[in-house]
């Protein structure tokens, strides 16, 4: 049962200052020339570090409504921090779903935004609170930490939007990830991801957007630059290492 809550991303052209960031990073600028139409209940943003791609998420997030900070759709209090530019400026085209979503009543919410960044401080705080998870995740380690929130959190159909979840995650409990967001997508959600993470982008029937200099584009798993140079680094790490750490036996 394939759903989509959000179809389309695009900026409204009064709100985007051209030349301020966000809108000087590459798919930011794409973003608001050319929009993005989402086309899988899956769907990954893939570049490197400072590409763009937590941005975009960002934003996606506080256009639907939920805490930029983190946390479940339809808390009783959200942060009340001003919106980033982009946040402000940003239109989703919703599905029906969508819409009844977002404008239907704060219990009636479902999904989540997990940041990897503010995830604990946050987490730690609600830990044993209704509606969350029973578990003290100041008691286990960070990967099983956020095991615990997506097994509690990531259930019903709704929008769940992850801002490089691999962060904490061991290689199996990426694994596990993949299987989590291509059950959901399955099942009726919509997931958005930001990532850096071949594993992770090779959930099967996702749409894979990479970003970088060039703005953004569409991608097989097959031909991004991160699948690439992971494989050429497990084939020969010294040709990689090579630039970055000088050689011990002098000249």
């Amino acid at each position: 049962m394939d759903s989509m809550f959000v179809e389309s991303l695009s900026v409204e052209p009064s709100l985007a200052e051209v030349d301020e960031w966000p809108f000087t990073v590459p798919c930011v600028a794409a973003l608001a020339r050319d929009g993005l139409t989402l086309r899988s209940p899956v769907t990954f943003l893939v570049g490197e570090n400072g590409s763009g791609k937590s941005t975009m998420v960002e934003g996606i997030a506080e256009a639907f409504g939920l805490d930029a900070r983190g946390g479940k759709a339809g808390r009783k209090y959200v942060n009340d921090r001003a919106k980033t530019p982009l946040g402000v400026a940003l239109r989703l085209g919703l599905t029906r779903e969508g819409i009844r979503m977002r404008g239907g009543p704060r219990t009636r919410k479902k999904g989540y935004f997990l940041r990897a960044e503010t995830t604990f401080g946050f987490a730690e705080a609600i830990s044993g609170l209704p509606g969350y998870w029973s578990e003290d995740l100041s008691a286990i380690s960070h990967g099983e930490g956020f095991l615990t929130i997506f097994q509690s959190m990531f259930r019903d159909p709704g929008l769940y939007l992850m801002d490089e979840p691999e962060a904490a995650l061991s290689f199996t409990s990426c694994l596990r990830l993949v299987a989590l967001m291509h059950e959901l997508g399955r099942d009726g959600a919509q997931v958005i991801c930001a990532t850096h993470s071949p594993i992770l982008a090779s959930t099967p029937d996702a749409d894979i957007i990479e970003v970088g200099d060039f703005g953004f584009r569409r991608s097989r798993w097959s031909d991004l630059a991160i699948v690439d140079h992971w494989r050429r680094y497990l084939g020969e790490p010294g040709a990689y290492l090579r630039h970055f750490i000088e050689s011990s036996t002098g000249d």
